[in-house]
Parts: C-alpha cells; structure tokens; sequence
C-alpha cells in the first residue's frame, strides 16, 4: 500500500470537492512562497507584514465566504482551510483575514444596510479598507454584557463613549466595527477612524502574536452619524454571532499550526543523531510524534464535519465550542511538544514551534477562553448555566 502523509493520516484532503482542494493549494502556495521566507523575521521584530495585504486580497482572501459585493462566495469549508493554510504560517497572518472578514466584513453583510454593504464591503474585499472589532474592554473580556461602552443619541448622531481592548487590527484600520451600550440595548457602529476623539494605541512589548498589530481603541465623544448605525440587530445576539463566525475558522486555523510543528519535528527527528542512530528511532520519540499525528487527525475530522454541518445550516455555536476548545488545546500541546522534542534548537526562530507555541497562547485565550468554551458545553450537556 502506498505511504500515508504523515500530516493527513486519514486521508481528509480525498474528502474534499475539486474546488476545495484548489483553494487550499492556492493560499499554501502563496504561504511557501511570499509568507513564510518572512515571517520569522516579522515575528522578531514585532512587524506585521503589510505588505502582505494587496496579494491576500487579490487571492480573494477576505470576506471569501460572503456572497456579491466583491466577495467570494465561498463555503466554509474552503474559508476554514484558508485559516488552516493562513496559520501554517503564523496565527498573525490568520487573525488578520479572521478579524477583516469574521468581524467586520460579516457584520456590515448581515446587520447593515444596503448603503453601508456597498459603501464598505468591496473597498474591504479589495484590501484598500481594514477594519477592526471592539467587544472587549479593559475591565474583562470574558462578560460582554458587563460593558462600559456607551453611545447617546444627539439629533440625527451618537456621541460615544468608552474604551475597547486587545484590538487586531487597530491602529491600521480606516473603521472599527465598535459595540455599545445604549437606551435601547446593545447596538453596532461603524465608527471612521479618522472621527474627532478617536485614538488607537498599539500594545507593546507583546511575547505572542508577535507579527499582528494589537491595539487599545478610545472614544472621547466621538460623533457617529446614525447611518453608520448597524440597523437590522440589537443585544448581544451580533457581537456574539460574529464570534461564532470567527470562532469557526479558528477550529481550523491551529491545525495549520500543528501541521507545521510535526513537519518541522519529523524533519528535526530524522537529521539529528543520538547515541548512533537518528533521533526518529528512539521509541520514546516516535511515541510523542505518534500521538501528535493521532490528535491532528481528530482535530481535522471535527473541523470538516463542522464545516459540512455550517455549510448544510445546521451548525450549532456549541459545536463551535467544543471544536476551538479541542482543536487550539491540540495545537498548543504539540507545539509545545516539538519545542521540547528540538531541544535548544527549540528555542530559536530559526524554527517553527517556539513561534507558533507563543501565538497559540493567544489563540486558546482570544474569541472565548478555553474555560469559557467548556463551561458552554457544560451547560449543553446540563442544561445548567454556571457562568
């Protein structure tokens, strides 16, 4: 019988459609040969690779599974490859087309009007608008509903109020997708970066997500015009709703970065002797790399079903919990793993896991800790909330 790859043991890509696979093949070419010879550096340096953006677009990367308006199109077993294929790379590169399209494209789609979806939706399609999303305050990300964020109607305006933390995408953004508070319940803004009392402020001195701009958003009386309102939701219901968007393509993006980390480790294990013999022959070693390839494989199985299940309108956001619980927890791991597994060598850019073990830090605490995303399936499978 022919080898397995040893990154597919399951055979999913036979699992996909001829259009699927193209996608996949497409972005990971972009990934070997425009991202990766950077990214390290990048990383280092503490730099998102802007340059990057105008080819992501053009790809077709952002907004790719909204439909008209520029956007793609496509399903959402093709976005979550994307992801996967986008974090292979670096969770960075990832968060930024999850946080354009998931949380600020996906919005304007569902929520706007007709005039906002043609104002904004294919000048962010193109790449020549970015957006970023602010749900998260500095007092707790955890409680959306203990928000502080505030917005008063004034005439045909909205005087607005607050602080937002922990943004992607902040300081780089011509409009923030921003969400507060007011007389009538929870309600979105489409607040122009360039609005009066406006400032964003990059996080420094960051030990993960090295290569994403991470930034703190400030609203001192900023005026919003009631069109850029988000007329057609109120409550929580879309904040969380695009969270559950973005959480979906993070079920698939860490497989990526596991992926990246075997290679790297089967790589490493196979060049690298020890007592005359390669490291790739010791038992204990194939052991650790053995059940590495098990948990990818499980991760991947829930991912594409997830995915099938999304695309048929049956996926249920609890699913999505279970999924970025298991799926970042099982990258995280294994990066640490290979870390270990390199030895000093682990420590160093000049390798993957390091990178990718310090982004998933991030990953298994943005967009719902892991706790959280157990609690919401404790409560599924109970029928208690113990929030």
């Amino acid at each position: 019988m022919p080898a397995l790859d040893p990154l597919d043991l399951y055979r999913i890509a036979d699992e996909l459609t001829d259009e699927e696979r193209m996608i996949r093949e497409s972005v990971a070419r972009f990934v070997d040969s425009k991202a990766m010879p950077l990214i390290a550096e990048c990383f280092d340096e503490g730099r998102f690779p802007s340059e990057l953006v105008p080819e992501i677009a053009e790809l077709g990367l952002l907004g790719s599974s909204l439909d008209g308006y520029g956007c793609a199109g496509l399903n959402s077993v093709s976005y979550g490859l994307i992801c996967q294929e986008l974090e292979r790379c670096d969770s960075g590169l990832r968060s930024f087309v999850s946080v354009q399209s998931s949380l600020c494209m996906y919005p304007i789609h569902a929520f706007g009007s007709e005039a906002q979806k043609e104002q904004w939706l294919p000048r962010m399609a193109s790449g020549e608008v970015i957006g970023c999303f602010g749900l998260t305050e500095p007092h707790g990300g955890s409680d959306p509903a203990n928000m502080k964020t505030h917005a008063k109607k004034d005439g045909d305006d909205w005087i607005l109020n607050g602080a937002k933390m922990w943004i992607t995408n902040g300081s780089i953004a011509q409009i923030a997708i921003v969400w507060a508070r007011t007389d009538d319940g929870i309600q979105g803004f489409i607040v122009e970066t360039d609005s009066d009392g406006f400032e964003a402020r990059d996080v420094k001195a960051k030990m993960s997500l090295r290569a994403s701009i991470t930034s703190e958003l400030y609203f001192d009386n900023v005026r919003v015009p009631d069109a850029n309102r988000l007329p057609n939701v109120k409550g929580l219901k879309g904040p969380l709703s695009c969270l559950t968007q973005a959480r979906y393509g993070i079920t698939w993006g860490p497989i990526g970065a596991a992926q990246a980390c075997l290679a790297e480790a089967l790589r490493y294990a196979e060049d690298r002797e020890l007592f005359r013999r390669p490291l790739s022959a010791n038992q204990a070693v194939q052991l650790r790399l053995a059940d590495m390839a098990r948990r990818i494989t499980g991760a991947q199985l829930m991912s594409l079903r997830l995915g099938r299940l999304k695309d048929a309108g049956e996926m249920h956001p609890t699913q999505v919990s279970l999924a970025k619980w298991n799926n970042v927890r099982m990258a995280l791991d294994i990066a640490r793993e290979c870390r270990d597994l390199l030895g000093g060598s682990g420590i160093t850019l000049e390798y993957v896991p390091i990178r990718h073990m310090l982004n998933l830090e991030s990953v298994i605490t943005y967009e719902g800790t892991e706790t959280i995303h157990q609690l919401v399936v404790g409560r599924e499978l109970t029928g208690h909330n113990a929030f």
